[in-house]
């Protein structure tokens, strides 16, 4: 009995290609119509980059990524703080790859449908709900409403993301996520590499913005610019929508960076140099007590979404992949392995969730604004 894939997003096509490495078949469905390279930029710690490299991607990852090489911090006067080498550059085995999503997603689907078979992905099936007793997903026709026959699964794994459907029918009184008080505005923009031309860059804090830029393409044009990946974080009070597809507005945000011109950047021209911006607030939800009901389970942003701080959505939905396909692999009753799986997981996840809301390693910037307000 196949295993039942519920989303074919990062995390669900990472755990469908590694099913099919350990000969335990599945089917992925999703709700678009089509699966399109959408987005911006997310990274891939080396934890998780170690489990793409071991299903084969590494080529195919290098040649659509940047390789990071170090982590850069800086004042809102664009001073110089500290750096630290990333990935292979700081020893460890694996690299740390920043990527568009969309070219990650594209990497992840290309090769499970080649290993796999195009018909293992069944698209414009949303999901309404399912039998946790049983493990059957019930889905109907994304785009008509018709409903679709049922599917029965050796384990359903519920990989939607934060606005999954299964986990507002497995907790239905969890109302909508939490917001941090602080709003995202993000986009891509082409320019010429910055720094080492593989950098992570945090400048500034929340007061008055905080932007984070990295490139996530090299080489993108004759001129030899890499695609950037940015987001300013400003503490709002309120915010509009929860949808990462939100178009944003140069107006909302602009005047506070309007004076960071600095002697590597100018802030302002980068940024109104984006080919497109989108808001969205930072938002996340509680650490659950439980992921699993029967052979139903929750994996990546379905099961503990949180703050885009540390670069950790991802890479911990790689994880979560990989502990599943283990206890799976290990035989024996499907509702036992996916309690297996959830013991693994769920504290690590709860404990980076909780982390993220502390900031992490931002606290830094926090730090030295205290200490130095007006600059060095």
């Amino acid at each position: 009995m196949d295993v039942i894939i519920i989303g074919a997003g990062i995390g669900g096509l990472t755990l469908g290609l590694m099913l099919h490495r350990a000969g335990i078949p599945c089917r992925i469905y999703e709700s678009a119509q089509e699966l399109k390279a959408v987005g911006v930029g997310i990274s891939v710690l080396p934890h998780a980059s170690r489990e793409l490299v071991g299903l084969g991607l590494e080529e195919a990852l290098a040649n659509v990524a940047v390789t990071t090489r170090e982590f850069c911090f800086y004042n809102r006067y664009g001073q110089f703080i500290y750096s630290e080498p990333a990935g292979r550059y700081a020893g460890y085995e694996y690299p740390m790859f920043s990527i568009h999503r969309g070219d990650l997603q594209m990497v992840l689907l290309d090769a499970f449908i080649k290993r796999a078979g195009a018909d293992r992905v069944i698209t414009g099936s949303r999901c309404t709900g399912v039998d946790a007793e049983t493990g059957t997903a019930h889905f109907v026709d994304a785009a008509s409403g018709a409903a679709l026959p049922s599917q029965q699964g050796r384990a359903v794994i519920d990989c939607e993301g934060i606005h999954s459907i299964v986990r507002k029918q497995l907790y239905p009184q969890e109302g909508p996520p939490k917001y941090a008080g602080i709003n995202m505005w993000r986009g891509v923009t082409r320019w010429k590499p910055i720094a080492s031309g593989a950098s992570m860059m945090r400048i500034g804090w929340h007061h008055p913005a905080k932007v984070l830029l990295y490139p996530i393409r090299n080489n993108i044009d004759a001129e030899g610019r890499q695609l950037f990946n940015w987001v300013i974080d400003i503490e709002t009070p309120e915010y509009q929508k929860n949808d990462w597809n939100r178009p944003g507005n140069l107006d909302d945000f602009m005047h506070t960076i309007a004076d960071w011109h600095f002697d590597w950047l100018d802030v302002p021209e980068f940024i109104r140099s984006a080919d497109r911006i989108f808001e969205y607030p930072m938002v996340d939800r509680d650490p659950l007590d439980r992921w699993t009901f029967g052979r139903i389970t929750l994996l990546g942003d379905a099961a503990h979404p949180m703050y885009p701080i540390g670069s950790n959505g991802a890479s911990q939905a790689i994880l979560d992949g990989e502990a599943i396909t283990q206890e799976l692999t290990a035989g024996g009753d499907p509702e036992a392995a996916l309690q297996r799986y959830e013991k693994r997981r769920l504290p690590i996840n709860a404990r980076i969730v909780e982390g993220n809301r502390r900031k992490g390693i931002d606290i830094m910037l926090d730090i030295v604004e205290e200490r130095a307000p007006q600059g060095f």
